[in-house]
């Protein structure tokens, strides 16, 4: 072998050592720079862990990444971009709202202040009427209804207003219903009468549409127009289309007092036609006379899942409700378009058959607001628009009848044609035995029927104390102090139960593939602060809450974040 030969092997071979030496030197940093990344964008650690299941608690961490729980147990070697100590806290699923009102609130405040602060990390909105469609008729008092929050609406369609929540960012879930009164307006307009078959066939079209774009199921809200002008059988042509897209029906039943059992009868027999679960909200036993009356309507309930009727219930934890003052009015005097409404409360003889209705009944109206409360002291004004009204927030309708110098009737119907024929009011209308009675049992949810707000807010007035605090209620002066619920089966009614009604299949358990929405509260402290004298004031006792994977709650603080997502139903992969 030449000379040269042999020194181009050498320079070959000292070659392919130094590339060998590299290769393995890159492998070595890559190995420990791999060992230095964390694994997980989020650790929790040292909590007591109530994964949603109503099973006991045990102790572990959760894994968070890429907003999804990867990992939930003993993770001993476990690294993250942030570890969150939850060292004598309880580590649950987000809460589920099941009824709220947060539509359009979430759109002049997307944080949402009091819902968030209370664990809840998904709305379910749309009941009675939804963001869409607005159609027709149904378009000029939609947006006249928007107007004291300062929204400007650019939807017609429900998938639009999505996309207009997805554009402005929320710090809450949220998934929707489309409301057969909402259908019905866009239609018929507020019209007490059936609609012909085109008619229907239109609303039927339009409830399709909506699904397809996402709502979840159907609603109805039976005591208030155009909702309570439906026979039972268009509700169940309305049932049938969202029952092809996997919906559910879901209702404030038309009666729920006296009639509780015939309105819960109805819903029983539009899920059995419709071919779809029924849902009710807030359920209740509504005016003094039927207190006690709550364990027929559980008898009920219990005695249609035993024959096989998918049907659940909703309640808030409160002894009255919220509605609008105008519901004192009987239900002739609530159709038309507003201004039709103030229209009859302006004249002499419609206000005197008001006053005698209201005394002594109509036929199909015997439980009126009025008399279920035992009189206009058991009605609270909530909140009013116009300034010179607002002074009167926070009283009795028996105590605002003085201040104005009038007998409460004509307090009633002049303040109602001050605001335009609608305001909000609480109703002391329950008895606590009967709202005891049914959060036992296993089929009840938890919803608030209240609405995302913050106390800057003035337009929301002193709302129902349930938008601020149902859900610590639940966990704290239920379920802790009255020990009417295990703090396991709280969580249940909050999370995977919720998540099971409404067919949210990525929410409601702390289990690995399901979404990052957790809820971090101390067992010990966690209460609600808000009152029917004091409502503005936010729950306390849950430092933590996340939102697909982002920390919104911070060490009690709301950080700003908007992770929120548009949860739509299964209509929409269909």
């Amino acid at each position: 072998m030449s000379l040269t030969l042999r020194r181009m092997r050498a320079r070959r071979g000292r070659a392919w050592a130094v590339a060998l030496s590299l290769a393995v030197l890159v492998g070595l940093m890559a190995r420990h720079y791999a060992a230095q990344e964390p694994q997980y964008d989020l650790l929790i650690v040292g909590g007591h862990i109530l994964d949603g299941s109503g099973s006991p608690w045990f102790a572990g961490s959760v894994a968070v990444k890429d907003g999804r729980i990867v990992e939930v147990g003993r993770l001993p070697n476990a690294s993250a971009r942030r570890v969150i100590d939850a060292t004598g806290l309880i580590v649950a699923p987000g809460f589920i709202d099941l009824h709220s009102h947060s539509d359009y609130t979430l759109l002049a405040d997307g944080t949402a202040q009091s819902k968030i602060r209370q664990g809840v990390t998904t709305e379910i909105l749309g009941e009675s009427s939804s963001a869409g469609p607005v159609l027709g008729p149904a378009a000029a008092e939609f947006d006249k209804a928007l107007r004291p929050l300062g929204i400007q609406r650019d939807w017609t369609t429900l998938s639009e207003y999505f996309a207009r929540v997805e554009r402005q960012g929320t710090s809450v879930n949220i998934a929707s219903y489309v409301g057969s009164g909402q259908v019905r307006e866009c239609i018929l307009g507020n019209e007490n009468r059936p609609p012909t078959a085109e008619e229907l066939e239109k609303m039927k079209a339009l409830v399709g549409q909506a699904v397809r774009e996402g709502a979840i199921g159907l609603s109805s809200g039976l005591i208030y127009p155009p909702n309570m002008f439906a026979k039972t059988d268009e509700l169940i042509e309305l049932a049938k289309v969202a029952a092809q897209y996997g919906g559910i029906y879901a209702t404030h039943i038309r009666g729920e007092g006296t009639h509780g059992i015939q309105a819960i009868d109805e819903a029983i027999a539009i899920s059995e036609k419709g071919g779809l679960p029924a849902h009710i909200f807030h359920f209740k036993m509504d005016g003094r006379v039927n207190w006690g009356r709550m364990v027929e309507q559980v008898r009920h309930i219990q005695a249609a899942r035993d024959r096989g009727v998918d049907i659940t219930v909703d309640q808030y934890p409160y002894i009255a409700a919220m509605t609008g003052l105008e519901m004192c009015l009987p239900p002739k005097y609530l159709e038309g378009t507003s201004e039709q409404i103030v229209a009859r409360l302006k004249d002499p003889k419609a206000r005197a058959e008001i006053r005698k209705a209201i005394a002594t009944g109509l036929p199909g109206w015997e439980d009126n607001e009025v008399k279920s409360v035992g009189g206009w002291h058991g009605v609270l004004v909530a909140s009013f628009q116009k300034p010179e009204n607002k002074k009167y927030e926070g009283k009795r309708m028996d105590e605002v009848a003085k201040l104005m110098g009038k007998d409460p009737l004509d307090a009633l119907c002049d303040l109602l044609i001050s605001e335009g024929g609608s305001a909000d009011a609480i109703y002391f209308s329950m008895s606590e035995q009967d709202v005891r009675l049914a959060m036992r049992q296993p089929w009840v949810g938890v919803g608030s029927d209240g609405t995302a707000v913050n106390p800057e807010m003035t337009f929301a007035g002193k709302p129902h104390p349930r938008f601020y605090g149902s859900f610590p209620r639940v966990l704290g002066y239920y379920g802790r102090d009255q020990k009417v619920l295990t703090l396991s089966d709280a969580i249940r009614k909050m999370t995977s139960f919720s998540a099971q009604i409404t067919g949210l299949t990525d929410r409601g358990l702390l289990r690995p593939g399901m979404a990052a929405d957790i809820t971090i509260f101390d067992p010990e402290t966690v209460a609600d602060k808000a009152t029917f004298e004091n409502p503005l004031q936010y729950a306390v006792g849950i430092p933590y809450v996340i939102v697909n994977g982002v920390v919104v709650i911070d060490k009690g603080q709301h950080t700003g974040a908007k992770p929120g997502r548009v949860l739509r139903g299964r209509g929409k992969s269909m």
